[in-house]
């Protein structure tokens, strides 16, 4: 399976999150925002919003003295033991803090061996999930996870997939040409959430955003009762933009 690598606003968060990360673990003692500034060259517009988000996920702790010093999070998720536990956990804590900033229902899914997997999911009482009526699995076709994850994918790994499961007719609106939806898969710009118009699901609407870190395919997305899709490309919009720390933890358990 080959994959499709464009650079996108996360991604480089992500880069110079680490490169903080690094930093702070090199100063055991601590390290002032100043120090941390010279040695990545992050400007101070730039160093201050990571590290409050840093801070906010737990990777790092301001002691009394102002210098910053590694925290709890990072120190799980670098522990031999628990860690497929740990990330998990700090996965949901950064899902739940999505649901809540969004206003709807956050999923997060990968693409392993030629399969969609919706790994996790945060939904309240306010937030539903959408019900899954037909399995996520043979429905890439009509969810905006389904083409998103397709998306990164090489012509030749959809067509596989596509072979595999077939374009059925959901609803009214779900594209069921193979050579409509290839084409669209291959103009869809990598940094544009894509969305689901009750193409899945009469009644909702779905957006999603990739999330790939090293050779594993994944996205971010979210759902809405369609009496709220007025929000739908904003929620989408701020779920991108909000995609740095899942590709953080990611990146920091590889």
């Amino acid at each position: 399976m080959a994959l499709k690598h464009e650079p996108t606003a996360p991604h480089h968060s992500t880069q110079d999150a680490l490169r903080v990360l690094e930093t702070v673990a090199r100063h055991s003692a601590g390290v002032t925002d100043a120090e941390i500034a010279r040695q990545t060259r992050l400007g101070t517009d730039r160093l201050t919003p990571l590290l409050r988000m840093l801070r906010r996920e737990g990777y790092v702790e301001q002691a009394a003295d102002g210098s910053y010093v590694t925290g709890a999070a990072l120190s799980r998720l670098g522990s031999t033991h628990g860690h497929d536990q740990a990330l998990r956990a700090q996965l949901q804590h950064t899902l739940d803090r999505l649901r809540d900033s969004v206003g709807a229902a956050v999923y997060m899914s990968r693409y392993v061996d030629g399969e969609i997997h919706v790994t996790q999911c945060a939904d309240s009482a306010a937030t539903p999930a959408v019900n899954e009526w037909v399995d996520f699995r043979s429905a890439a076709h009509a969810s905006a996870i389904g083409k998103s994850l397709l998306g990164q994918l090489d012509h030749n790994s959809r067509r596989d997939h596509l072979a595999r499961h077939k374009l059925a007719r959901l609803t009214s609106h779900t594209i069921t040409s193979e050579r409509l939806l290839l084409s669209r898969l291959e103009t869809q710009p990598p940094t544009v959430p894509v969305l689901d118009l009750q193409e899945y699901a009469v009644g909702t609407v779905c957006a999603a955003v990739p999330i790939t870190a090293g050779s594993t395919v994944g996205c971010l997305a979210l759902s809405l009762p369609l009496r709220q899709a007025h929000r739908l490309r904003q929620a989408a919009d701020r779920l991108n933009r909000s995609a740095a720390p899942v590709l953080l933890s990611l990146a920091i358990q590889a």
